[in-house]
């Protein structure tokens, strides 16, 4: 087992002191097997960022890239930031100890969120524009309903807004992600394109039960949340300055749309199923129904962690906010 050097440096030893005192050695171990280095750093000052030792482990240990690493105090605890000083964090002794978790083979955020995206654009037409490849002859003797007509372009849009987002408005706080995440994402959207458009677009289509008024109502809701949206995601861009992880208190901007900032902390979620509540209502399937939970619940899952976040980064965050349901959740 790996020697455990407390994390706490003196109260009376200061940080700039500190830096300058810690001259030594640094052992990196396994966080999975705790028994097992990975490498010894010598001449390691408290002045060195987690980032630099990562650089270090690079250089040495080819596989872990910095991507990989995951660099932390305990085998089990909190991944540290790339900006944090060794003698901030205490190690401030001759020898020293942290632990790396692989995780894996890396890939861009960007790669897997245009690949993504992009699916649900290329697979969704199949259905819309060569029904007869999809369902056979009989596809030619359906006529096609006004609500299916509105859905294809709906769907068509959102995924070409948010390839629009990806490419020029979001920062990403982190460059990589583990490489199966493209896996599973594309299964996830793409799978739902499939599943959604075959009944949307299937020549027994039933039009919605409320006629045109559900249609044109599911159409209008679907339009301004995603303006919505869209303008969250400026919104949070403009918080952030370029090349930085910089995090601050979202408000709204003077943007009605961003007025949702007053009752939950991510509105860009609320926007997002409220834009899926109003397809499903415009085209009335079951399909779209379930692709609307579904998201719904992972993207409360981010909300509730982010909005926590913010609670434990901000004493001031405004504590009437809700994670993503006003007054609700």
């Amino acid at each position: 087992m790996a020697p455990f050097i407390s994390k706490v440096s003196t109260m009376a030893t200061s940080s700039s002191s500190s830096e300058e005192e810690m001259s030594g050695i640094l052992e990196v171990y396994d966080a999975k097997r705790t028994d097992n280095l990975i490498i010894t750093l010598e001449g390691i000052s408290g002045s060195e960022t987690i980032k630099a030792i990562k650089k270090r482990i690079a250089q040495k240990k080819l596989k872990l890239t910095e991507e990989r690493q995951a660099l932390r105090v305990e085998p089990k605890g909190k991944p540290l930031g790339d900006d944090q000083k060794l003698s901030d964090l205490g190690l401030s002794s001759q020898k020293s100890v942290l632990y790396v978790r692989d995780l894996g083979p890396q890939i861009a955020w960007k790669t897997v969120f245009m690949t993504e995206y992009a699916g649900p654009l290329f697979v969704y037409p199949l259905f819309y524009l060569r029904p007869t490849f999809i369902y056979g002859e009989a596809a030619n003797n359906a006529q096609m309903h006004p609500a299916v007509q509105f859905a294809f372009l709906a769907w068509s849009f959102h995924y070409a807004k948010r390839l629009f987002e990806t490419q020029f408005i979001h920062r990403f706080g982190n460059s990589t992600m583990p490489q199966f995440n493209l896996v599973k994402n594309c299964s996830y959207y793409w799978g739902f394109a499939a599943f959604v458009a075959y009944f949307v677009n299937h020549p027994l289509f039933t039009p919605p039960a409320f006629g045109d008024f559900q249609m044109y109502l599911g159409l209008v809701g679907f339009v301004i949340s995603e303006f919505g949206n869209l303008s969250i995601h400026i919104l949070l861009r403009n918080l952030r300055p370029a090349g930085t992880r910089e995090r601050r208190i979202p408000k709204p901007d003077g943007n009605p749309l961003s007025l949702l900032f007053n009752y939950v902390s991510c509105p860009n979620y609320t926007y997002e199923v409220s834009s899926w509540i109003f397809f499903t209502i415009m085209v009335q399937s079951l399909p779209a129904l379930l692709f609307t939970l579904a998201g719904f619940v992972q993207m409360t899952i981010w909300a509730q962690g982010k909005h926590r976040n913010y609670l434990k980064e901000f004493p001031d965050y405004p504590k009437n906010r809700k994670a993503i349901v006003p007054f609700v959740l």
